[in-house]
């Protein structure tokens, strides 16, 4: 296994004894855990640095030592302790409301761990704290044209020696509404003989079949038997459906190379659109296009909760003009007087 983005040294023994807890008993993936010791770092440090009147930015404060930090220490920490932590993030950070939610979910997730999993406290200072406030942003995402658009160009790139390969993917992303993580994870054996279907690994290494419209049966029929050519013996012995140009499995920075590339291409680079928008335009276009049930659709994407998937069903501004002009009222006008009722004469 890679090493976590934190080293595990940099930490107190308790917060080790945390990661692994999640890593080997909740299955937990080395990216999730990674963030919680990133965030369980940032807020130790800014609680040592805090009641020590230490500075609270800047070099001192990136490298403070945390790793002699005991139990008694983490149980000392109060609930107002956590309110001005994620005060700070946002003041002195930056941080917006994603940024401090996922540090609340970490602190959350440790002190739930030391209190109810392993019983070595008796109080979770953060159980009665409210999560955030999300901002009312609706997500970005392409248009069908945009969408149509994007896969053209990708077919009339006649430099690319990866094309057939790049066509697929995003056809996966725009008709799936996959994770990225989740594509790159993709073995030839999740993928059904008849390019039906195939499985992913989602959050918390849950599984899930997704089922091919004819667009990604096709692509995937193209790329396949470039895919299992044995050019050198190395690809042969890769699990991975998708290959970068060393035949090792694709990453996801790859992934989101060639995505803003051929958004670079078509035109639409200023967008500041991303990978996982695409998964946003497919879960769009499915609900108000496709009119997909929206708790369908929460089964397509992998969501845990329905009310994740419902920010999917905002309405276009588009749906929203044509709903004005199905009103009855929408083609009456003011008929224009004449100057005989206005009460003058010609």
């Amino acid at each position: 296994m890679k090493p976590y983005a934190v080293s595990l040294d940099e930490m107190p023994i308790v917060v080790q004894e945390f990661a692994a807890y999640k890593t080997g008993i909740q299955n937990c993936s080395q990216k999730t855990v990674s963030e919680y010791l990133l965030d369980l770092r940032t807020f130790l440090r800014y609680v040592l640095a805090s009641r020590k009147g230490l500075e609270l930015d800047g070099e001192a404060f990136d490298t403070l030592d945390i790793s002699h930090l005991d139990l008694a220490f983490i149980g000392s920490i109060r609930t107002t302790e956590i309110y001005a932590f994620l005060q700070y993030t946002g003041t002195v950070r930056k941080n917006l409301w994603a940024a401090k939610a996922r540090k609340l979910v970490a602190i959350r997730m440790l002190y739930r761990y030391l209190v109810t999993k392993t019983k070595q406290l008796e109080v979770n200072p953060a159980a009665d704290i409210e999560s955030p406030k999300r901002a009312q942003t609706l997500p970005k995402f392409l248009t069908l044209d945009e969408s149509l658009l994007l896969l053209e160009t990708i077919k009339n790139d006649k430099k690319s020696r990866t094309v057939v390969r790049d066509y697929a993917i995003v056809t996966l992303f725009l008709n799936c509404g996959m994770r990225v993580s989740e594509l790159c994870g993709i073995n030839l054996n999740d993928v059904a003989r008849d390019l039906t279907s195939l499985r992913v690994t989602g959050k918390g290494a849950k599984e899930r079949i997704i089922y091919l419209n004819e667009a990604c049966g096709t692509a995937l029929s193209e790329y396949l038997p470039l895919r299992l050519a044995d050019k050198n013996g190395k690809s042969s012995r890769e699990k991975a459906l998708f290959l970068s140009g060393q035949q090792n499995r694709i990453s996801v920075k790859t992934v989101q190379w060639l995505v803003y590339k051929y958004l670079d291409l078509a035109g639409l680079g200023d967008r500041h659109l991303s990978v996982h928008k695409l998964r946003h335009t497919a879960a769009t276009l499915m609900y108000q296009t496709g009119m997909v049930d929206v708790r369908v659709l929460k089964d397509i994407l992998g969501h845990e909760q329905l009310n994740t998937t419902q920010i999917y069903t905002h309405v276009s501004s588009v749906s929203m003009q044509e709903a004005m002009a199905q009103n009855p009222l929408s083609t009456v006008k003011r008929r224009k007087s004449t100057k005989k009722e206005n009460g003058t004469d010609d």
